[in-house]
């Protein structure tokens, strides 16, 4: 039997969160254009605190949607980058993400 996001236990409920998360869909839309560094993903996703997006990178790495690659370089150099999960996932987000910029003004509150 298939698992169904309505029902209270079931395990699609955690991604769904965690993808549903406005911080998670745009970190992932922000890495579509290939590995980045910390610095520059703070950069592109304006508003963000470091101590959220250290969170937000964390939970994606843990469900597999995101890598972290570490280089014994001096500074230390850190990328992250998608796997294929989190590249199949950016799809259907990358659609929300289109359908809200382009429907943002048929919104009461944003008017």
């Amino acid at each position: 039997m298939p698992d169904d996001v309505y029902a209270a236990c079931c395990p699609c409920r955690d991604m769904l969160d965690l993808l549903a998360n406005k911080w998670s869909a745009l970190a992932l839309g922000a890495l579509e254009d290939g590995p980045q560094r910390f610095g520059s993903l703070r950069s592109r996703l304006q508003g963000i605190s470091p101590k959220v997006l250290t969170v937000t990178l964390r939970k994606l790495e843990e469900h597999g949607l995101v890598t972290r690659k570490v280089f014994a370089e001096v500074p230390l150099r850190v990328e992250y980058d998608l796997t294929p999960l989190g590249r199949d996932a950016c799809a259907p987000l990358a659609h929300l993400r289109t359908w809200v910029e382009s429907n943002i003004h048929r919104f009461p509150a944003a008017a």
